[in-house]
């Protein structure tokens, strides 16, 4: 799994982490807003549902990182993946193929998928643009009635939006190219769990950008690979 070596899992020193021993239960099932910890690769990981600045998440890795441990993800990286453009100028340096994207006020071009930018706006809240008229309420909704801009990304009619979840770079997704984008993206960030938004075509996925995934929305086989990876099993 992309060279990602066994985990062990360890107490969570933060509010609604769970020890190891709760862990290895019986019946152990991802609880929400739960933060779980992985030893490995001289590493503590945070598996976490939330990694948004000022969250839970945010301070105990921060603890860490001012502690002089060897963390991940690390606090930039939290605060880079989460950004769509800053996301993208990242990961493009990484050697990442990542989406064209322009910042803008005014109803985007369509086919385009746009993202809001400002303080409150997720990455998992995103609208396509589809050439009708609906659009313009679409742009309206992202930059709360103007106020703030939004990233567009065009679409090439060749071009559809396709999503994955990545657990520590690994995806269960048959989309081509799509197996090595999540692990460039885990080489680049460090974020165990992670959907990537990317537009595939002919000449494979890039990046449109990163988000954060509920325990509740994965599928059966990406939770028992979560598991899997907070018990330190062998990855296959």
């Amino acid at each position: 799994m992309n060279g990602v070596s066994p985990g062990i899992a360890t107490p969570a020193e933060q509010q609604g982490g769970v020890p190891a021993a709760a862990v290895n239960r019986r019946g152990f099932h991802l609880a929400r807003d739960r933060v779980y910890t992985v030893r490995y690769g001289g590493y503590t990981t945070f598996v976490s549902e939330n990694y948004s600045y000022k969250s839970e998440t945010y301070y105990a890795i921060l603890a860490r990182e001012l502690a002089g441990e060897a963390v991940a993800p690390d606090t930039q990286s939290m605060l880079d993946a989460f950004v769509v453009p800053v996301c993208l100028e990242r990961a493009g340096h990484c050697g990442i193929p990542v989406a064209a994207y322009t910042i803008m006020h005014s109803c985007a071009p369509a086919p385009a998928i746009v993202y809001g930018l400002n303080y409150f706006a997720s990455t998992s809240h995103f609208e396509v643009l589809t050439g009708d008229a609906r659009d313009r309420e679409k742009v309206r909704h992202v930059t709360n009635g103007g106020k703030y801009p939004c990233c567009s990304q065009p679409i090439s009619p060749d071009m559809a939006v396709t999503r994955a979840v990545s657990v520590f770079g690994k995806v269960l997704s048959p989309v081509p190219g799509m197996q090595e984008m999540a692990g460039s993206v885990w080489e680049c960030f460090r974020i165990p769990l992670v959907e990537l938004v990317c537009l595939s075509g002919p000449g494979g996925p890039v990046l449109s950008s990163l988000c954060p995934v509920r325990y509740s929305r994965l599928q059966p086989a990406e939770r028992r690979l979560l598991k899997a990876c907070i018990f330190g099993q062998v990855f296959l």
